[in-house]
């Protein structure tokens, strides 16, 4: 069996996030799946998500929170897609939103990354908790980490 991972049916890993996905573009999420749990992996709550922008520290002082999730099942099949209206536990972005906040960049082209965790643990956080909330709650849970990469410009 392969490694855990996570890709995306709407762009390939560093390449352009489309343009929909912007969060002054239609703020649409991006297909997003993660396959090959390991087999540690909680059936359900099993994989969490997080998806930040490290170069936004440049332009606003701060890694800024994109998307947080959790919940993501583990299910039979090898290759999830993940659907954000079933079953996840989405938290707050730095948008101060509830869900998927697209990228936006106010200076330059930026790299977003998008990062999937097996969990041996279920999560009990109410919805619109931080990133800090999921991080502390997934410490010493993490069996296995799996990250994407796309860029985005203004």
């Amino acid at each position: 069996m392969s490694e855990f991972y996570i890709s995306s049916g709407s762009f390939k890993e560093g390449e352009e996030i489309p343009k929909y996905c912007g969060y002054k573009h239609g703020n649409t999420a991006p297909l997003i799946a993660v396959g090959n749990f390991p087999r540690k992996t909680v059936r359900t709550e099993g994989v969490a998500l997080i998806m930040d922008d490290p170069d936004a520290m440049g332009a606003v002082g701060k890694v800024w929170v994109h998307w947080l999730m959790y919940r993501i099942r583990n299910t039979e099949s090898p290759n999830l897609f993940v659907d954000p209206d079933k079953l996840v536990k989405m938290g707050k972005n730095d948008f101060g939103e509830i869900g998927y906040g697209g990228p936006a960049p106010p200076d330059k082209r930026h790299t977003y990354i998008f990062k999937a965790y097996a969990l041996d643990t279920e999560l009990d956080l109410k919805e619109g908790y931080s990133k800090q909330e999921l991080e502390d709650a997934m410490e010493g849970h993490i069996i296995e980490q799996a990250t994407l990469t796309g860029t985005y410009a203004p």
